[in-house]
């Protein structure tokens, strides 16, 4: 039986902080909220995580930030159309837009039995009412993000205090873990092995 939802919010890299958080479902409760780093952090946590065959998890797409330098390539990445035409050379994976950073051990997860889904941020956010104008991941917006959490999906226990971005998005994990336990998700695309989903 499913009784806690588990929500991943994962870097692109090292050096960048990922968040953790997991949800107790017959309190609606946060019991858990950390930040990680390395993908050892991520395996340190799921193997000394007890309920890990009495949960939920939900682990986010990382985007993929190995690409040529130069801002328009960045900010081309995620609405680029290209690979739909073959004319481009995929040089330097800049045309990749997840990482695939910790696929093999959610693909090893979900082997073992484990209810292991992953998610996308940002189209997450749009479906769940949660996405603000503001300027991703900047103070105001992270407000916007933390107050909604707390008025529209009842996290009451968040502090008053700003949470980190990572950990907010985590959160969003849980959400979509515990929709898709009663059947309100939809897979939209296949990543290495792996359903993405979101709510219908």
């Amino acid at each position: 039986m499913i009784t806690h939802a588990v929500g991943i919010s994962l870097a692109p890299n090292s050096s960048t902080e990922s968040g953790v958080a997991v949800r107790e479902l017959s309190t609606n409760k946060l019991i858990y909220m950390d930040k990680l780093f390395s993908i050892n952090d991520v395996e340190l946590f799921f193997n000394n995580y007890n309920n890990l065959k009495n949960s939920a998890i939900c682990v986010s797409l990382p985007w993929d930030n190995t690409m040529l330098e130069g801002k328009w390539r960045v900010l081309s990445k995620p609405y680029q159309l290209i690979h739909e035409y073959g004319n481009f050379r995929n040089k330097d994976n800049w045309m990749d837009r997840f990482s695939t950073r910790g696929f093999d051990l959610l693909l090893n997860l979900s082997k073992e039995g484990v209810d292991v889904c992953r998610y996308e941020v940002y189209l997450s956010r749009q479906k769940l009412n949660l996405y603000s104008n503001l300027k991703e991941h900047s103070s105001a917006d992270c407000k916007f993000l933390q107050s909604a959490l707390k008025l529209d999906y009842g996290f009451e226990d968040l502090p008053q205090n700003m949470v980190p971005a990572a950990q907010l998005e985590a959160i969003i994990g849980t959400l979509l873990a515990e929709k898709k336990l009663k059947s309100e998700t939809e897979k939209i695309f296949d990543f290495k092995g792996l359903d993405v989903i979101n709510v219908i």
